[in-house]
């Protein structure tokens, strides 16, 4: 699984933080979503789905394989 943002239409909502903490981040600058780990391990993909899922404007996107 690799991780993927796309900070120009993230709108700062946090959702992906909450979901997978150790996968994502939130920029003090600007509050747009930070990937911290692109290649996230077994225990974090679900979190890492959930953020697919919960954000708003459709910034975190994921390939499987």
């Amino acid at each position: 699984m690799q991780v993927f943002a796309d900070r120009d239409i993230c709108v700062g909502a946090g959702q992906c933080v909450l979901a997978a903490e150790k996968v994502f981040d939130q920029d003090e600058n600007d509050g747009l979503v930070l990937v911290l780990t692109q290649e996230p391990t077994g225990a974090e993909q679900e979190g890492v789905r959930d953020a697919v899922d919960w954000c708003p404007s459709g910034a975190i996107t994921l390939r499987e394989g």
